[in-house]
């Protein structure tokens, strides 16, 4: 996958993950775009260990690798800010 490929992923995982978790008025594009590439990794790494395919080019499960581990990422972040 390429960088334009990365940015657009993560973006799209990273808007989903946060309209489900309520952080979207507060999220900008930019914390989209970093929350949904760091989500790719750990959902990739998380579904890896549990015996699945992570991220695997642009498409739809790939996109759900990355919305689960966006959804755990804000999850962590909103658990170390209270």
């Amino acid at each position: 996958m390429g960088i334009c490929t990365w940015l657009v992923l993560g973006g799209i995982a990273g808007w989903l993950a946060s309209i489900i978790k309520g952080t979207n008025a507060r999220m900008g594009m930019f914390a989209n775009i970093a929350t949904g590439i760091v989500g790719a990794m750990i959902g990739g790494w998380i579904f890896s260990l549990m015996g699945g395919t992570g991220v695997t080019g642009f498409n739809l499960w790939s996109l759900l690798v990355a919305t689960v581990g966006s959804v755990i990422l804000i999850t962590i972040v909103q658990a170390i800010r209270k």
